[in-house]
Order: structure tokens, then sequence, then C-alpha cells
């Protein structure tokens, strides 16, 4: 890849191409270093030359969602990361109460959108801090639905620049994770509702937000769930076997464990990638010791 080359692309364009760019603030836990290239397109014309030229030059790269669940490492200078622009974040309502939702669009606005138009069913977005296509690409969840519950369909580019339709029921859901391929971007997607009275949809996310208020640490540095819940391994959630297994206390650099819930790490001021992951490898190895339990990560580590 040259760089001549893609500043010159970058002239015709309405999206943003930005060299040596900075992704710190990009993230939740805001740690991050400097991308070699990151491109912010705002049409599908755009994302599909950029797709094309780099696959042919370099296919070294990342797409971005919200940055929610997201630990980024400061040595990335050989990575592209792609994040979808504003024009993938629009929002429509069909005649049978289909919600068509562009995937950049963060969760909570889906779940307002739905709301303002008396919509139930998708409540339980408006607890979970990313955008739409984050959420699909790892069945996000919270309280007992997942988007497996509500997904019909997801419009998707493939490297090749082609773009397709997959129907829900074609997807393999697991806890956390599809089997949607890594060499996809998500374009859009379709969501199923109904009709609700607007005050019940209100009072059930005013008490699902109060829910995620009274146990999960907001407005602070976090990527969210670090783990994820075993499955069949223990009766505890990972949450419980991290407070039994672990001091609170224990800290490496900036990164701690949160006093609200354990499974939340917080980069309580200038925490740095190893830092963060330090801490991750020292309570995956500590559960492991003291249960036999083997964690698995649910934040996305890019390395």
């Amino acid at each position: 890849m040259t760089m001549k080359t893609l500043d010159s692309f970058s002239k015709n364009i309405k999206g943003k191409l930005r060299f040596d760019y900075c992704l710190k603030n990009h993230t939740w836990f805001n740690i991050g270093g400097n991308a070699k290239v990151f491109f912010v397109p705002e049409t599908l014309a755009e994302l599909r030359d950029f797709l094309l030229y780099i696959k042919r030059n370099d296919n070294n790269f990342f797409i971005m969602g919200a940055g929610s669940n997201l630990l980024i490492s400061e040595n990335i200078q050989n990575r592209i990361f792609i994040k979808l622009g504003k024009n993938f974040n629009k929002i429509s309502l069909t005649e049978d109460n289909v919600i068509i939702a562009g995937c950049s669009i963060l969760d909570k606005n889906v779940s307002s959108f739905a709301c303002e138009n008396e919509l139930g069913g998708l409540e339980f977005l408006s607890c979970i801090p990313g955008s739409v296509g984050g959420g699909i690409r790892m069945n996000s969840g919270c309280f007992g639905t997942e988007f497996k519950d509500v997904l019909l369909s997801v419009q998707v580019m493939d490297f090749n620049g082609r773009v397709y339709t997959i129907n829900s029921k074609d997807i393999n859901f697991d806890y956390r994770k599809t089997d949607l391929s890594k060499n996809l971007i998500f374009l859009s997607a379709s969501f199923k509702t109904y009709k609700k009275n607007k005050d019940e949809i209100e009072e059930n996310i005013y008490r699902l937000k109060e829910k995620k208020e009274n146990s999960q640490p907001l407005r602070v540095k976090t990527g969210g769930s670090t783990f994820k819940n075993p499955k069949s391994q223990s009766e505890k959630k990972v949450w419980e076997l991290i407070k039994e297994s672990v001091d609170s206390q224990v800290s490496f650099g900036d990164a701690k464990i949160s006093d609200k819930h354990s499974n939340f790490f917080i980069n309580s001021k200038n925490a740095s990638f190893d830092n963060m992951l330090n801490l991750i490898n020292f309570v995956k190895l500590r559960v492991k010791e003291k249960t036999g339990i083997n964690l698995e990560l649910e934040l996305e580590i890019v390395n």
C-alpha cells in the first residue's frame, strides 16, 4: 500500500481517511495506539472501492463498531481500521412493524425509536452500550434477551465488495457469538417488533436501566463484561467466580477491578494496554487455580 495512492483516493470521497491515526478516543477503555490507516466511509461505493484496494495490497484490517467492548493495543502501526460513517446509522420502519437500522447506529437509539413508534421487544437494547453491528457480531444481550431473539436479517458486504442479505434462520447463534464470517461487514439489520403501549415500553426501559444502574459501573472507562459466564462448568456467574478467587484491590498500573461489578475492569486514569491485559490474564489464572474453570473472554482484543 502506498500512502500517496490512498491520499489521492481520499480527495474523491465524502468519508474520512486518516493516516497514523490515534484510536484511543474511539474505545470506551480509552486505550489504544495509532492505526496505519483509519477509514470512515459514508457510502457503499466508498466502502467497496476501499475494500477492493486494500484486499489487493494489504488486508491486515479491523472493522470497528462503537468501541464499547474493545481493547486495542498501542502496537497497531501496521493495521487498518474501518468504522462506518453517519450514513450507515439511518433507521426506518416498514408497514408490518419491522425496524430497519444501519449497523453503525447505537443500540439504545434503536430502542428509543421503537418506543417512540409504540413497538415492543427491543427494550433490552436500551442497556447495551454498543452499535447494532457489534451486537449482531457477538449476539449481545442482557436481562434474558439477546439479538438472536429479535433479529430478522442482516445486510452485509464481503471483502470483494459484494452486498447480500443473510436471514437470521441461517445464522448459528451461541452465547455471545455467532458463526458469521469475520470477512463480512454488517451494513444494516431488520428487527421484528410488535405493537405495545408506549407507557408500558417506557416503564420496562426504566426498570431495565435501573437494574443496570444498580449492578454495573457507569460513566467510567470500561470495556463492559470482560469474561463470558461459564456455560456448564459452574452454576455461579463469572462475577461470583472472580469475587471469590481474586483480591478486589489487585491492580496493574491504573487497570483495576470495579468495586461494583467484579467482571468489569476499569481504566481508572491512564492504564496502558499491557496494564489491562496483565489484569485480565491474572484474573483468568487465579480463577483457574481456585475453581478449575477456564474463563473465556467476552471483550475483543486487537493486538
